[in-house]
């Protein structure tokens, strides 16, 4: 409302006080607009996080020593979910409600000996294996040679005269349902930051 006095036209203090009050209201609105929405972005990205780590990318935190110096006690490392499984590859898998982690050492169709001394034979060739500091035949009560049946893998630690595995009767071949994933990288601590075969 506008009131002409002859010379200048003047607004009203109850007319500036409007409009102050209609910019701070556009301006709530337009602020709860974009906290809605960035909420909803938010809940939208989390879950689909969240299936993503559940079904595709699961992460583990490592406890114990069997898969030292490979693993260590207290590293994160992440999994990817597959079939596609081979000699040396390293997979978590359910065992009694436990998740455990092993490196696979025989696949389906394999035959598999161990010496007493703690020496892999794979199919009659010695298998090579890096990532073991001491050879051992450890808690074995299977008898060799073995040939491992469809859809089923032989199973061992690295620390191989403390790691309870498939040498042990107790847990024996894994069942590739029984399988979470392979082992894709280490990601914690960042300083051993790996990508694993």
């Amino acid at each position: 409302m506008k009131r002409y006095t002859g010379k200048k036209v003047h607004e009203l203090p109850a007319l500036d006080q409007l409009k102050k009050e209609l910019k701070r209201e556009q301006y709530h609105r337009r602020f709860k607009r974009l906290l809605r929405s960035t909420v909803s972005t938010l809940i939208v990205v989390a879950a689909v996080a969240a299936l993503i780590a559940t079904l595709l990318l699961p992460v583990l935190q490592i406890a114990g020593t069997s898969m030292e110096p490979s693993l260590m006690d207290g590293d994160i490392v992440l999994l990817m979910k597959t079939d596609r499984l081979k000699t040396g590859d390293l997979c978590a898998f359910y065992y009694s409600n436990k998740i455990l982690i092993k490196r696979i050492i025989a696949t389906p169709g394999d035959y598999i000996w161990i010496n007493p001394d703690g020496t892999v034979y794979l199919n009659g060739t010695e298998l090579p294996e890096p990532y073991v500091q001491q050879k051992a035949l450890g808690e074995c009560d299977v008898e060799f040679p073995m040939q491992i049946i469809e859809k089923n893998y032989f199973m061992m630690g690295d620390q191989r005269e403390t790691s309870i595995d498939s040498r042990s009767s107790v847990i024996g071949n894994i069942a590739q349902d029984q399988i979470i994933g392979k082992i894709i990288c280490k990601f914690w601590p960042l300083s051993e930051f790996t990508w694993l075969k």
